[in-house]
C-alpha cells in the first residue's frame, strides 16, 4: 500500500514513508523511496550479499503529541529485506493530543522480511497510538519483534500517567492470523503485571521443534514469558524489569 494520504493536522509532524523492494540483478534492491516530512532511510547496505539491510530514521528529537507518522513497505516476490532503526523511538510527554504511528508491511510470494526495530520508549504523560499490520503470503517468511518500554525504568521513572494503545496484526492470504491489542492508561499497569518492558516476537512459518526450543530458553523468565504456535505463527510474549533480559 503506497502513497497513503496524510491526515490534515495543524499540530505536529505529518510524515509518510513509502518503500518498495524488488529483486534485481540477483539481489534485493530498494526501488521506491518516497517520503514526506522527517521520515527517511539511510543508504541500503549488504552485509549478507543478497539481503538488503535498511535503517529507518524517525523525526529528530523523538515523537511528540500531534505527530502523524505512516510507514508503508512492500517486499516483492523472492526478496529478502532486514529493516531496523539506529536507536529507540521516543514518545514524549503530551499536552493532550495523540501521537500516531501506522506501519503497513506487505510480503509477496516467497518474500522474507526481518522487521527488527529498536524499542519504543513511552515517557510518562505520553499519549500514543501505534498500529502495525503485516500482510503475508502463505509462502512468505516473517521474523518481527515489538518491544515497548513503559516509562524510563533505568532512572526509576514509571509510566505513571498517559495512554498507550498498541495494535499488532498478522494477515496471511487475506485472513487474520493475529490481532492483538494492548491498552494502558492512567498508570494502571496490572495488565502487564506492572512490568515496564513488554515484548512480542513473531515468526512465520514456525514449527513444533522451534516452539519447544524457545520454551526451554524462556524458562528463566518463569511466569512472565510464553510461546505459542497457531497455524504456523510462532508467537513469543514476555514481560520484564530488565531490558538486557529482553534482548
Amino acid at each position: 500500500m503506497l502513497s497513503t494520504a496524510l491526515p490534515q493536522n495543524k499540530k505536529g509532524w505529518q510524515a509518510m514513508l513509502d518503500l518498495r523492494f524488488q529483486r534485481l540483478h540477483g539481489k534485493t534492491t530498494l526501488t521506491t523511496r518516497h517520503h514526506v516530512g522527517p521520515l527517511t532511510v539511510q543508504r541500503p547496505f549488504y552485509p549478507e550479499e543478497e539481503t538488503c539491510h535498511l535503517c529507518l530514521l524517525h523525526p529528530p528529537g523523538g515523537i511528540v503529541d500531534g505527530d502523524e507518522l505512516i510507514i508503508n513497505a512492500i517486499i516483492d516476490s523472492d526478496c529478502h529485506t532486514l529493516i531496523t532503526m539506529p536507536g529507540a523511538s521516543k514518545f514524549y510527554r503530551s499536552s493532550g493530543a495523540q501521537a500516531h504511528l501506522q506501519q503497513n508491511l506487505t510480503l509477496c510470494n516467497n518474500a522474507t522480511l526481518e522487521w527488527l526495530p529498536q524499542d519504543s520508549i513511552f515517557f510518562p504523560g505520553a499519549h500514543a497510538t501505534l498500529h502495525t499490520v503485516f500482510h503475508l503470503s502463505s509462502s512468505s517468511t516473517l521474523l518481527a519483534w515489538d518491544l515497548l518500554c513503559l516509562g524510563r525504568p533505568v532512572i526509576g521513572e514509571t509510566f505513571s500517567h498517559g495512554t498507550l494503545a498498541n495494535r499488532l496484526e498478522i494477515w496471511v492470504d487475506g485472513s487474520p492470523l493475529l490481532i492483538e491489542r494492548l491498552h494502558v492508561a492512567n498508570g494502571e499497569l496490572t495488565c502487564v503485571a506492572r512490568k515496564p518492558w513488554v515484548g512480542t516476537m513473531l515468526f512465520y512459518l514456525g514449527n513444533e521443534t522451534q516452539l519447544e526450543d524457545i520454551r526451554e530458553k524462556l524458562t528463566p523468565l518463569e511466569n512472565y514469558a510464553g510461546a505459542t504456535l497457531t497455524d504456523g505463527l510462532l508467537t513469543v510474549r514476555f514481560l520484564s524489569d530488565d531490558n538486557l533480559r529482553c534482548q
